[in-house]
């Protein structure tokens, strides 16, 4: 595989913010991390922030640190800055990132409205005004009871109550502020970043939409900016030239007409300037999380708030972070053509802290990707430490570097899918011999036909794909794995890694030639599989696509299915069988390309086990694009030309001219169980042990790849 080589001169070149000088134009943002105890950082948080500093990455940004800890707080598990006893944790992740070579960022932080320890201790919320309650509340139908009770535990069944802010709350407010910034000062640190969104309470002072007051705090942008701009000019009297102060701003409020428009950030952004920010931070934020998440704070789309970003750089001299999904691709185009000055990546520093590192190496292929599952935000929403889906070392950075065998094996591993391809990466990294069989005539399995439905696992699929060339694993696609093909390679060890096994729904009519399950779709988009109870058009469009390489490629495959509706599997009238994280996405897909889709999902949840938001974002989806939806719906047959089910008793029928089945995934590996009668050491990876997709594929390889 020839791989043309990337540079980024722009983004990597040398940058200066206020009084401090950066090797480069990227910056972590703050992502909470939710390891410290009673304010105080301990080494988990420091391992955390050092592993993406040794990564190259040319400033570091804390998560929230609370500027009058307790007051203000949304989680006991946050930094605090209120006390002189958080210093010496201060100190010793700002040594710890220095050590590294980079510059450590403290994020200030009062929560306001969304302070959920306030409401723990009894203490009424700081506000603004008391805040409008929330609208549509509706994405909550899809979270499990479960995951709500997970949310309602951490509030402890209490309610928030609030307090307007008097004038002499917010003398406090901007005393605590400064006095924060100096103890950052004393710890050695090199910047403040004042956090004037996301709902906290400087962000919600600034909103037209959460600040109703009359005097001199409320009404204009001028008075809504007022308390910030003394949140600033404090800290600048505070620290001098000592530390450079960012200024976190969102470049737009979303999901409400009476939002902080872009005009209005580019207003504040200058207003901000003048009263002594170095840096603009342009974020964006949901005034309702629940229905708006995946647009602020922490958008779907690739490089969502470069347009506000812009607009804000047109407005002041000083520099601007740009943060949204930023790509290295998105961020060097954008410094290049003058629209900012830094880039902000999260989550793909959470996927590869190393990234910054592998750009300056021209390695930009081995940046290992984030597939954008929000998987690590989700563990937010109750407190708990972020995963990653692709990279299991996240919270716990002692996972790397893998540690190397002493006893050599032959591995064998049957399955070329994320799990398979994730085992024999890094078993090959261990020092291993890795032979990998797979029946496909391609890498990727289940996650190279989710690439169809999911565009950004394909960046996954490639980096996986290229890693195990790289690692010059020994690959025999085409392969039929048995107990006497494996037994003939002589292993030490085999890994199955086969995927789940899907089945066709128990019902009459399941049989019938339209109706697919995931593993008879997946052989007609990609050219292969049995096709001879299938339709003349559908065979004929399917070698086609074999013949001229389109179904080689996901990204042609999505290209010509939008144009040619019939050129591959799909139909004007199609039934999903199941809701669930395949069904949802392929009812979108369908919907996406002109199929009249009805989905019938038998529990009330859509999308699990999507992370939440992702989930949210996807049923909001759906319903936009005309896919009817029934839930608690039981499927009671199935004919040529309808499905016919019963909701609550009541029956329907829909037409369908084609049916895809997305229920009835189940976790089976046969062959293990005859290897392991033929006294063969047999490891389970992936769906084939626990049906858990991605995440769970990525995670078992590592746990069975460090044990062999």
């Amino acid at each position: 595989m020839v791989i043309r080589q990337q540079t980024f001169p722009a983004l990597l070149s040398p940058g200066k913010i206020g009084p401090i000088a950066l090797a480069n134009r990227v910056v972590l943002p703050a992502m909470d991390m939710n390891l410290c105890e009673d304010g105080e950082i301990h080494q988990g948080d420091i391992d955390h922030f050092a592993a993406r500093a040794k990564g190259g990455t040319g400033m570091i940004i804390t998560g929230c640190c609370a500027v009058a800890y307790p007051a203000g707080c949304t989680s006991r598990k946050e930094p605090g800055l209120s006390e002189d006893r958080f210093i010496p944790g201060l100190k010793a992740l700002a040594d710890a990132v220095h050590e590294a070579g980079s510059k450590l960022c403290v994020q200030m932080v009062h929560h306001g409205k969304v302070a959920r320890i306030d409401t723990l201790d009894g203490r009424p919320q700081l506000v603004p005004s008391v805040p409008k309650p929330l609208g549509d509340l509706s994405m909550l139908i899809d979270c499990t009871p479960e995951e709500l009770g997970k949310m309602a535990a951490i509030q402890e069944g209490k309610k928030a109550t609030h307090r307007e802010a008097a004038h002499e709350d917010l003398a406090w407010l901007v005393r605590m502020f400064a006095e924060a910034a100096g103890r950052v000062k004393a710890a050695g640190g090199d910047a403040v970043e004042i956090h004037c969104a996301h709902n906290y309470v400087l962000g919600g002072f600034l909103s037209r939409y959460s600040n109703q007051r009359t005097d001199e705090y409320g009404g204009s942008l001028e008075n809504r900016a007022r308390l910030s701009c003394e949140v600033i000019r404090a800290v600048k009297e505070e620290v001098g030239d000592s530390l450079a102060v960012i200024v976190r701003l969102a470049g737009q409020e979303y999901g409400e007409s009476e939002g902080l428009t872009p005009d209005e950030a580019a207003g504040a952004a200058a207003v901000f300037e003048q009263a002594g920010a170095d840096a603009i931070h342009v974020t964006g934020t949901a005034l309702n999380a629940f229905a708006n998440f995946t647009d602020g704070p922490l958008p779907n789309k690739v490089g969502f708030y470069t347009a506000n970003a812009a607009a804000v750089k047109r407005a002041v001299s000083i520099p601007v972070i740009t943060v949204g999904r930023m790509l290295p691709e998105v961020g060097e185009r954008m410094i290049a053509e003058g629209h900012t000055d830094f880039v902000a990546m999260g989550r793909q520093l959470l996927a590869d802290p190393g990234l910054v590192n592998k750009l300056k190496a021209g390695l930009s292929e081995q940046v290992r990707p984030c597939i954008n599952c929000y998987v690590c935000v989700q563990e937010n929403f109750w407190d708990a430490t972020p995963l990653c889906a692709v990279n299991p070392a996240l919270g716990n950075e002692t996972l790397l570097p893998f540690p190397r065998t002493t006893t050599p094996k032959h591995v064998v591993v049957v399955g070329a899918g994320p799990g398979g391809m994730e085992t024999a990466r890094v078993a090959t990294e261990r020092g291993h011999r890795v032979t990998m069989l797979d029946r496909s005539d391609r890498l990727g399995g289940t996650l190279w036909f989710s690439t169809l439905t999911t565009p950004d696992n394909e960046r996954l699929l490639k980096w996986l794909t290229q890693e195990v060339q790289r690692a010059g694993v020994d690959v025999r696609l085409k392969t039929e794995a048995t107990a006497a093909t494996i037994q003939a390679l002589a292993p030490d060890a085999v890994v199955v890694a086969t995927g789940a096994v899907r089945g066709r729904p128990s019902v009459p009519g399941g049989d019938l030639p339209h109706v697919h399950t995931g593993d008879s779709l997946r052989g007609l988009m990609t050219g292969t599989g049995d096709l001879s109870d299938q339709p003349l058009f559908l065979r004929v469009a399917s070698k086609l696509g074999g013949l001229v390489g389109i179904t080689k490629s996901p990204s042609r495959i999505r290209g010509m299915s939008r144009r040619f509706l019939r050129f591959l599997p799909m139909s004007k009238n199609v039934v999903v069988i199941g809701g669930s994280l395949v069904g949802l996405e392929l009812a979108e897909f369908l919907a996406e390309r002109g199929s009249r889709v009805t989905l019938v999902e038998e529990g009330r949840q859509l999308g699990v086990p999507m992370a939440m938001p992702r989930r949210w974002t996807a049923v909001k989806h759906a319903n936009e694009l005309g896919v009817k939806i029934h839930r608690n719906a039981t499927v009671e047959r199935i004919t040529p030309k309808t499905v016919e089910f019963t909701v609550e008793g009541k029956s329907l029928s829909v037409p369908a001219s084609m049916v895809v089945v997305a229920s009835g995934v189940s976790a089976a590996a046969p062959l293990a169980d005859e290897l392991t009668q033929a006294g063969i050491e047999v490891h389970l990876v992936g769906d084939a042990e626990e049906v858990n997709y991605i995440e769970g594929a990525i995670h078992s390889a590592w746990k069975v790849a460090t044990a062999i």
